[in-house]
């Protein structure tokens, strides 16, 4: 991990900023917080709200399903949603693998991210992805360790999405990037393998969450017909919330009955807000 990515960063204690020492970062106060071998930086507080993140099994199936570029198109969106300068830091709360995120900083060697993510093996891989991420674990429920108006532009994708944190560490002019299913989003799949339905409040309630701190200044569908082969559906399936309560011999035999390929729907909304 880059000393620079840690100095954006603050201590989950005392919320001064952190040093990179060695292999440790530490803030003024005293706290330390030393890098896990695989190259992450866990931040997550004593008392976090015991939010459940990605098991190694979600997060295999995560980097398998996204590598066949099946949704591709959701990334190409933010990449030119974003706007990037040559030098900005971008940060994906929940970021997972830091698929959309290492997409979003492209090519250009100055840009930086930073991925966050409740699950130590989410974090394992993004650490892993681009040496200009910095991949942090952290409770997006509680205060996010990063400075106040440190963010140019913040990507929130099928994640939590705390408003009064995510203002306070965008900077004046920054922008915020939100992902969101829409309800014929994998309908083809949802009753047929049981998988967890889109709620159809999900606009109203991402509206409610965020405006209070944000203004919506875009929109966009990205809409597109996936053509998936039986083994690319059960990733796509053991990569989902689905995946905690579907058993997985039961699962196997529903697949079993799908055509091959089985042609599923991506339909989601972009979302583009600046802060009030």
């Amino acid at each position: 991990m880059e000393a620079h990515l840690v100095e954006v960063l603050r201590c989950p204690v005392c919320a001064d900023p952190l040093a990179l020492d060695g292999r440790t970062a530490r803030c003024a106060h005293g706290h330390a917080y030393d890098l896990a071998k695989q190259g992450y930086l866990n931040l997550l507080p004593s008392a976090s709200t015991g939010i459940e993140g990605d098991s190694a099994a979600m997060v295999g199936a995560r980097t398998v399903f996204l590598g066949t570029g099946h949704y591709a198109p959701i990334r190409d969106a933010l990449i030119l949603r974003a706007d990037l300068g040559e030098d900005d830091l971008v940060v994906e709360v929940g970021a997972g693998t830091a698929y959309y995120l290492s997409g979003v900083l492209g090519l250009s060697p100055d840009r930086r991210g930073i991925a966050l993510d409740v699950s130590k093996y989410a974090a394992r891989r993004a650490a892993r992805v681009d040496p200009r991420i910095a991949s942090v674990v952290c409770d997006a429920w509680r205060e996010l360790p990063l400075l106040d108006d440190s963010v140019h532009v913040l990507l929130n994708v099928f994640a939590p999405r705390n408003a009064t944190e995510m203002a306070r560490i965008l900077a004046p002019g920054g922008r915020l990037l939100v992902v969101t299913p829409n309800q014929p989003h994998l309908a083809e799949l949802v009753d047929v393998l049981g998988m967890v339905s889109v709620d159809d409040q999900k606009e109203r309630r991402l509206e409610e969450s965020l405006a209070g701190e944000f203004e919506r200044v875009g929109n966009e569908l990205v809409e597109e017909t996936m053509r998936l082969d039986r083994s690319a559906v059960e990733q796509l399936v053991l990569m989902t919330p689905s995946a905690r309560h579907l058993e997985y011999r039961e699962l196997l035999q529903r697949i079993a009955v799908l055509p091959e390929p089985a042609i599923v729907t991506l339909s989601v909304t972009l979302s583009v807000w600046r802060p009030r």
